[in-house]
């Protein structure tokens, strides 16, 4: 991919370009902690986007995208985002650029990926991060690893309308090879934790679904959590987030919450801790308890949370029973795309076989295996 993206953008404009990569993220525990101020436990994969980009003096930047196979253009002193366009993630980021008071000039980008469609490894995130890193070196802006992540996270709110949390730029900007970052969602800073699998490996299983559930749900858990808090301030009013209560006091936290509300606020508290408690077993080599955690937090998004889906729950419960699986959970929002699972090295195939035959029976739909190793960060190349 980095070689034709670098010659078509050659043939297209002719000099020789700077190249950035950003990767995707697998997160492999704390799901829906994030806007909650939590923690949650991603790590960069080798999969990810590359951009091209040399100066020009024409006035305008022009870009291709290599998967869209599209060509555009716009004026760099005047633009504005275009409802659901690849080229909103480089016009947001300059927007970014622009009110923090940097300086740029036209110029020349090509895009191109190997990220999977619809796996949920953050393609939109890798693209601004791998966008911002490019501009950063043509235009020696010298931005840091976290300006460019927070960038990102603002330019898609702004201009490609996704009201997405810190982890996904943030993993694919700090990504280390071979270590997952255990990342505190207020503070927005990091652990770095030794992610050895061993025998293991992650294999991610897309179960090719996406219920339209997925964007009101996600509203509506965010809310259910806003009011829980709103409401526990009265016994314990130095919390600011459901991540300031400990797992120790959920008894105290079921008396004064709904039936309605409790699950919700009892897996962001459970997920924060079982959070922490798989850096510390995957830090200390114990594997099999690292599988249970990635089992009991699959349990916990789906009984308690509520945004898994009947094609989750399969994947996940089905890679419980097969030999050499030490733990299944979906990994992102919910209501369709991936499971994560570990899976011994000498089973992958079995596994496959397994559980890809039971799930095209169960559904009449062949799922993807896509096997992950945890890549660089962002970076020139």
């Amino acid at each position: 991919m980095k070689a034709l993206v670098e010659k078509a953008f050659f043939d297209l404009f002719e000099q020789r370009p700077i190249l950035s990569f950003a990767p995707g993220r697998i997160n492999l525990i704390g799901e829906h902690t994030d806007y909650q101020e939590g923690f949650v436990f991603p790590a960069a994969v080798e999969q990810g986007i590359w951009v091209a980009i040399q100066k020009n003096q024409l006035g305008k930047c022009r870009l291709y995208s290599l998967d869209f196979q599209e060509e555009f253009s716009f004026d760099p002193t005047a633009f504005s985002p275009k409802k659901g366009h690849w080229a909103n993630y480089v016009m947001g980021f300059l927007a970014q650029l622009k009110q923090a008071g940097y300086e740029f000039q036209s110029f020349d980008m090509v895009i191109g990926g190997n990220i999977p469609v619809g796996a949920g490894l953050s393609s939109s995130a890798a693209l601004s991060v791998a966008i911002g890193t490019a501009l950063s070196e043509l235009f020696d802006l010298s931005l840091s690893k976290k300006s460019i992540a927070l960038y990102s996270q603002k330019s898609e709110h702004l201009y490609a309308g996704v009201n997405c949390g810190i982890m996904d730029p943030y993993a694919s900007a700090f990504g280390v090879k071979g270590k997952a970052l255990l990342l505190d969602c207020r503070t927005n800073t990091h652990e770095e934790i030794e992610a050895d699998f061993g025998d293991y490996s992650l294999i991610l299983v897309n179960s090719k679904v996406k219920h339209s559930l997925a964007d009101s749900a996600y509203n509506q858990r965010r809310a259910a959590c806003e009011e829980s808090v709103r409401i526990l301030l009265s016994e314990f009013p130095e919390i600011k987030t459901l991540r300031d209560i400990p797992v120790s006091q959920l008894e105290k936290v079921s008396q004064l919450l709904s039936a309605e509300l409790f699950p919700k606020a009892k897996h962001v508290i459970t997920e924060d801790d079982r959070t922490h408690r798989a850096a510390e077993s995957l830090k200390s080599g114990r594997l099999e308890e690292f599988g249970t955690l990635l089992k009991e937090s699959h349990q916990s998004l789906s009984e308690d949370f509520e945004v898994s889906c009947k094609e989750l729950d399969f994947l996940a419960e089905t890679s419980w029973k097969i030999p050499g699986v030490l733990g299944s959970r979906m990994m992102g929002g919910g209501f369709g795309g991936c499971t994560i699972n570990l899976v011994k090295n000498s089973e992958i195939n079995h596994f496959q076989d397994i559980l890809g035959e039971a799930y095209e029976n169960e559904f009449d739909i062949q799922p993807e295996f896509i096997p992950v190793k945890i890549g660089q960060g962002a970076r020139i190349v």
